[in-house]
């Protein structure tokens, strides 16, 4: 007797209708997400170019901003508009007083801008030829607390790095930097930016040098104790501040006692810690805050006469060179920009550089 089978053709044709419309449904998926991906990446694109814009008009408004320096004034100081200040009595009339460096609006974004005068800092590149102060980065090094045995080698291996002399005795030149497991030749040129000082023997090993101790991602043991008699085998030295505070690769070379902190102002001849506290002090006016309507700022190096300080050759009250941060924002999407800038006479306020940080 025969068994027939009977095929149900009609089931085959279902799951095959289901197979096809879950291939259909994967593509389509994947289309959709193709098309939202490339229309983010062309959102994105065209953010970038805005942000771009952005950022350069933001630099032009920091140009703006210094150009109305008031010309009258012997100085310039933190409670004035381009440093963040509400404007001293010369600019209180002037088209600055109503000018916001916070969220300007621009198109359709906005731009936020920081001017930073670089005449606060000591110029690294001029100071590893001073005759004013011949051991500036020594100094440096000895109010950071370095320990002695190391200041003189980090000293003289910046100096080798920027100049084309020597070599220092305990510097390091290409010899050195070639024997490392990634070799490359130590520069004898000006520092374009401070963080070339991070590939510089002695602080190659020892960041925090560069970076100050706050600013360094070391984490000390909870049994580590400062007992001022140096660090122990292992722990992460105590820097109160780094290089990078201190010294600038840009600038006229000078410091200017309105906008120096007081570490910097340890770096003019002949001023300890007292004495810059004082100068502080006397240039915040009464209500002891720097940058505040009542500042009194210094119009003259020669002021500084009256702390018993007779050298101010390497002092100003004028800042020549600025660093701008200039944020840009267009809805969600944001950057900031970095720019240098160098005014050349009264009105004219040259870019050195700009770059996106």
């Amino acid at each position: 007797m025969k068994v027939r089978t009977h095929h149900n053709s009609g089931g085959i044709a279902l799951i095959m209708v289901m197979c096809a419309i879950f291939v259909l449904s994967a593509l389509a998926a994947g289309f959709v997400l193709s098309m939202k991906v490339e229309t983010r990446l062309a959102q994105n694109a065209n953010s970038e170019q805005q942000l771009l814009w952005l950022g350069r008009s933001g630099v032009e408004l920091a140009r703006y901003v210094l150009m109305q320096h008031p010309p009258g004034e012997p100085f310039d100081s933190l409670n004035q508009k381009w440093a963040g200040g509400s404007g001293s009595l010369a600019e209180s009339n002037s088209a600055l007083s109503s000018l916001s460096l916070v969220n300007y609006p621009v198109g359709d974004g906005t731009v936020s801008i920081k001017i930073i005068d670089l005449e606060r800092k000591v110029n690294i590149n001029t100071a590893v030829y001073s005759a004013i102060n011949p051991n500036p980065i020594q100094q440096a090094l000895t109010l950071m607390g370095v320990d002695a045995n190391q200041i003189s080698v980090v000293s003289d291996s910046i100096k080798d790095w920027i100049r084309t002399d020597g070599p220092q005795p305990a510097g390091a030149k290409s010899d050195y930097y070639q024997g490392l497991a990634v070799p490359y030749y130590a520069k004898e040129a000006p520092i374009d930016d401070m963080s070339e000082l991070l590939l510089v023997k002695g602080i190659l090993d020892h960041p925090e040098i560069y970076w100050g101790s706050a600013a360094t991602t070391h984490t000390p043991s909870v049994f580590q104790h400062k007992l001022g008699l140096g660090t122990a085998p292992g722990q992460t030295p105590d820097y109160p501040f780094g290089l990078v505070e201190i010294f600038t690769p840009f600038s006229s070379g000078k410091i200017n006692i309105n906008t120096a902190n007081a570490n910097v102002l340890q770096m003019i001849p002949g001023v300890d810690a007292a004495m810059a506290d004082a100068i502080i002090k006397q240039r915040a006016g009464p209500d002891g805050v720097d940058g505040t309507e009542d500042d009194i700022p210094f119009s003259s190096p020669g002021q500084l006469g009256g702390f018993g300080i007779q050298d101010t050759s390497a002092c100003d009250t004028h800042s020549y060179t600025y660093e701008v941060h200039a944020t840009a924002q267009i809805s969600e999407f944001k950057r900031e920009y970095v720019a240098i800038l160098a005014r050349t006479s009264g009105m004219d306020i040259q870019v050195l550089s700009f770059y996106w940080k």
